[in-house]
């Protein structure tokens, strides 16, 4: 019994100094926040006051001190998010990560993002490069605080037992080419129609993967004839995921004669992958010349959305081709060479040694072309298969992208967007503006709305039957870019007719318009309820303008219902789903159980129709890359598309209306295993849950219930409020991935009553206050004061810190 009691003692004694432990990790391990603090780096005192969000207003007595002290707050709040995307831009998250991370690396390290963006920073005039440097020189004060007192680091460096490095301009470069590599994913949509042409024919791709302006192929089974694509499929699930359905953006703008007080308003919020810390950290910088308010993305000086005491812009994804994927043909007699149209060319070969946690290092040899790094060889599956004897000829597959020109001025154009008082200095600032082709809204105090669509988009020949949809014959210079488009003749409008921009990501091209940008744009349904909830009141104002952020009518599911409701399914709990059903007019709202039963029978509707032709390999990618609701309506509507719904693997030839019947009992049959018997109990909220996952620890289960932020979520793909699911995710097949990542608005009658809101916290330290405070609010559609008024500021300040020049 004694030894019982020292045993229950002793484990409450451990138990107890553990608390006490992480009590004291919790509490010496924030950043200092309030009093004085000298570091080394600044040039005078910069004052640092933050509300109680955490949000901070920087004063100082310069731009670059301003910079220089963002650099110091992204290193005190996000230093784990700048470590990763470090990592990330290099090509060495196997260095703390493992073997698991090899294949990111591999294939980064290819494409060579850092080797590029230590060549656009070569290349930066003067200003930018200091600006930049303030900027580093902020971050590596921060760093220098955590080498002296390591106990200010948050876990996940003690967890892996990793330590930062300091940071460099390339580091911020490289992340700018990372953000531009997010929203470029025509590479993809190449791979799949390469891919998909060895198991269907042109036509059955071209539906599958319809283009918008259309553009009709040549026949692509007979261009790759002999080629053994299916590899392909594991180079694409082994890719960095870039711009897939769902990651798109909102923004509108409407003028004075459109609202209650005479004057723009603006709306703004980008669609992207949910993270803890999200990718963006909310601040205002004033300073001579300086006073701009918004969001800042960790490894940038500037403000990337938001806006100053004149303007405000907000920016959606345009959705461009800017990448070209090449087949390029082994010379016969010296394999260290490939065809061209004027003879053959080396290979250029580099090494890249990479260094794996746990294991051997791993060297990899990189060949280039004129066209830019052989993708194929990051899969040795897929170049065993490309460079088999195929038909006398063995291949590489090569990849361009406008991002990788070495030419890049981005960082010139965003400072200069900070500073710019009016339409012509925005516009001179966006002609430095490369990668990614972005929609610009713009709005101002005196009363102007505008819109620009800048970014660096190849020309493309007219006999380019291809027009960068499948990869090209590299030999042939009908697939060559010819140049750019040149900056005054993109996209724009300056007080457009009728006093509404709205962008979706749908097609933004005028009637007529002489360059071909992309035949791959988004659907048009949230731009279209965007118009519709525009035109439903003559007048807006801020309130009118959530109301529409909030919206979750999806006419995706509109468009799809008449089809499902006329189902006769053969089992009592699908006859009751289908009556829930039957009143329900397509709102995705969290609290109901009926978007959970829509969501769930379209997707195994979908599998039911179109997974036997693509396969079991290739649909799950090309689910996720592309959720085409038309292809569904079509192959359920039109005549002569109905062969879509026999299903290829049995002897019997199935009808439309079988397949919409089994696809519900399917559904139903799998949500009464997830949720229960009863349907009324469902809830669609609690299936999407909105997941903001965390680098790496979300593939570790113990380590997502700390580090992960979850909360229940309405909307869906196409809904204005979006929320993105991954059927094909075995876990949560029903979980926000995608979502809203900041919702603002800008009121250019008072600008201080704009407002925003992001779906984390400021911090990106699990154990902070600030971590997930805004989560519920972001969830709700609710936000917070965009203030640059420093009396305001100063009565409202939760903490003021004042940094001053150490030596």
């Amino acid at each position: 019994m004694r030894a019982l009691r020292w045993i229950l003692w002793s484990l409450t004694a451990i138990v107890l100094l553990m608390v006490a432990g992480l009590a004291g990790y919790r509490f010496e391990g924030m950043p200092q926040t309030d009093g004085e603090l000298a570091v080394t780096g600044v040039q005078a005192p910069a004052r640092i006051v933050r509300d109680v969000y955490g949000i901070p207003h920087v004063f100082a007595a310069s731009d670059r001190d301003a910079f220089f002290a963002l650099g110091f707050l992204h290193a005190q709040d996000r230093l784990w998010q700048l470590e990763m995307d470090r990592r990330i831009v290099a090509g060495r998250l196997a260095e703390i990560l493992g073997p698991a991370a090899l294949g990111t690396d591999r294939f980064l390290r290819t494409i060579g993002v850092q080797r590029n963006a230590e060549r656009v920073t070569a290349q930066l005039d003067e200003a930018t490069r200091a600006s930049l440097q303030a900027y580093a020189d902020g971050v590596n004060a921060g760093i220098g605080i955590t080498r002296r007192e390591p106990w200010k680091l948050s876990p996940e460096f003690l967890i892996l037992g990793v330590r930062p490095q300091d940071w460099t301009i390339a580091d911020s470069v490289g992340w700018m080419t990372m953000m531009a590599w997010d929203l470029s994913g025509n590479h993809a949509n190449e791979l799949l129609r390469f891919a998909l042409s060895q198991k269907l024919s042109t036509a059955q791709v071209e539906e599958l993967l319809e283009t918008d302006p259309p553009v009709a192929l040549p026949d692509l089974v007979k261009l790759y004839k002999g080629l053994d694509r299916g590899p392909v499929a594991q180079l694409l699930d082994g890719m960095p995921p870039g711009d897939i359905e769902g990651i798109g953006s909102n923004n509108w703008v409407v003028d004075g004669d459109h609202s209650s007080s005479g004057k723009p308003l603006l709306a703004n919020d980008p669609h992207l992958g949910l993270n803890a810390p999200a990718l963006w950290y909310f601040a205002h910088l004033s300073a001579p010349g300086l006073d701009v308010i918004g969001a800042t993305l960790p490894g940038l000086p500037s403000v990337v959305l938001g806006r100053n005491r004149h303007i405000a812009w907000g920016v959606t994804n345009t959705g461009p081709d800017t990448q070209d994927l090449y087949l390029e043909r082994i010379d016969a007699a010296d394999a260290s060479r490939y065809a061209t149209p004027d003879g053959t060319l080396p290979f250029v070969v580099r090494n890249e040694t990479i260094r794996v946690k746990g294991a051997a290092d791993v060297v990899l040899q990189v060949r280039e072309t004129r066209h830019g790094p052989v993708i194929s060889d990051v899969h040795e599956d897929l170049k065993r298969a490309l460079e088999g004897q195929h038909l006398g000829s063995r291949y590489v597959l090569a990849f361009k992208w406008t991002a990788l020109s070495g030419e890049n001025r981005m960082m010139s154009a965003g400072l200069g967007m900070n500073r710019a008082a009016n339409w012509d200095e925005f516009v001179a600032a966006l002609r430095d503006w490369s990668a990614p082709q972005q929609n610009f809204v713009y709005a101002d105090v005196d009363g102007n709305i505008g819109f620009i669509a800048p970014g660096r988009v190849p020309i493309r020949k007219p006999e380019n039957d291809l027009m960068g949809l499948a990869p090209a014959p590299g030999w042939d210079d009908r697939y060559d870019w010819t140049g750019y488009i040149p900056f005054d003749e993109l996209p724009r409008a300056f007080r457009p007719a009728g006093g509404t921009v709205v962008t979706a990501n749908q097609n933004i091209l005028p009637p007529g318009y002489p360059y071909f940008v992309s035949a791959e744009f988004t659907q048009p349904y949230r731009h279209d309820r965007i118009r519709e909830r525009l035109a439903a009141r003559e007048r807006h104002d801020v309130e009118s303008f959530a109301s529409i952020q909030s919206d979750v009518l999806s006419k995706a599911v509109e468009e799809l219902l008449p089809i499902l409701r006329r189902a006769n399914p053969s089992s009592e709990p699908a006859r009751l789903a289908l009556a829930r059903i039957g009143a329900w007019n397509g709102q995705m709202s969290a609290d109901t159980a009926e978007p959970l039963i829509a969501t769930a029978w379209i997707d195994r509707l979908r599998r039911r129709i179109f997974a036997d032709e693509v396969g079991e390999k290739l649909f799950p990618l090309l689910e996720r890359q592309r959720v085409r609701t038309g292809a569904l309506v079509r192959a359920l509507t039109v005549p002569g598309r109905a062969p879509w719904c026999d299903d290829v693997a049995t002897p019997a030839i199935e009808s439309c209306a079988q397949m919409v019947d089994l696809a519900l009992e399917d559904a139903v049959q799998d949500l009464r295993a997830r949720y229960g018997d009863d349907i009324a109990a469902w809830k669609w909220g609690e299936a999407h849950v909105a997941v903001s996952e965390h680098r790496p620890f979300s593939r570790q289960a113990l380590l997502a219930k700390f580090f992960e932020i979850r909360t229940p979520s309405p909307g869906d793909t196409n809904t204005i409020d979006v929320g993105r699911n991954d059927p094909w995710d075995p876990k949560d097949p029903f979980a926000s991935h995608w979502a809203p990542s900041l919702r603002a608005i800008y009121d250019l009658a008072n600008p201080e009553n704009s407002r925003f809101v992001y779906s984390t916290g400021q911090s990106g330290h699990v154990l902070s206050p600030h971590y997930r405070d805004m989560t519920e609010r972001w969830a709700r559609v609710e936000y917070l004061p965009m203030v640059t008024d420093r009396a305001a500021i100063e009565k409202d300040a939760y903490s003021t810190l004042t940094v001053v020049p150490g030596r």
